[in-house]
């Protein structure tokens, strides 16, 4: 959900008659008053620290420009991708694919991260919440495009073959950092954010590309 926090401030200012005669505070002043209040409204509680109020450039500009209506310069996001392209681990030892039967589970899971959860249980990737991926699953978010036949549908029938090599990186680059090739994606960064590790990673990446995984069927 995107959210114009100035405007809503604003209203709640105006609502609550803080606003008076005087006039609206300025842009920097809404700024710092709803960092301030979003920054007391949490506190660190089992595994989730406050600290994921920071955002990093990549994220706080993309999040200012959505704010205001407006997109990012073609410089800016070629800038942004650029740098969150040098913080993709590929896998340290060379095999882009594990098993896709591992994967659909990681793919259904979407626990983890809360601060009920054990740090040490694996988080889930929770992919449907966004892809439709099996046909076999009815239940599936739209927000990002559908991954059914993902490798079928791009000619990938031997994932080892020198000519896949390159929608193979991609695939593993884009769920590591999604922000790699497009600068104000909303897809989390699984493998840059810790949600996800290299093995599970692996995983994922045989789901949409195995041959003989139910996306590819």
């Amino acid at each position: 959900m995107k959210i114009d926090q100035r405007r809503i401030l604003a209203a709640l200012l105006i609502a609550g008659g803080i606003a008076g005669c005087s006039s609206l505070p300025g842009s920097a002043q809404l700024d710092a008053i709803t960092a301030q209040t979003v920054k007391a409204s949490f506190r660190d509680e089992g595994i989730a620290k406050v600290d994921r109020l920071v955002q990093d450039d990549s994220n706080r500009e993309c999040s200012e420009a959505q704010a205001e209506g407006r997109a990012i310069s073609a410089e800016r996001a070629k800038a942004i991708e650029a740098a969150n392209m040098k913080t993709v681990q590929w896998p340290s030892d060379g095999k882009y694919l594990g098993d896709w039967k591992a994967g659909e589970q990681i793919a259904q899971n979407g626990r983890g991260l809360t601060w009920t959860d054990d740090a040490k249980t694996p988080n889930g990737g929770n992919c449907y919440n966004c892809h439709q991926i099996t046909k076999e699953e009815i239940s599936f978010g739209t927000i990002g495009p559908s991954l059914y036949q993902y490798g079928k549908l791009r000619g990938v029938t031997n994932p080892a073959a020198p000519e896949s090599r390159a929608i193979v990186e991609y695939t593993w680059g884009k769920i590591w950092n999604a922000k790699a090739y497009n600068a104000c994606s909303n897809m989390p960064r699984a493998g840059y954010a810790h949600i996800l590790d290299e093995a599970q990673v692996r995983h994922i990446v045989a789901l949409l590309l195995d041959p003989q995984s139910p996306v590819n069927r």
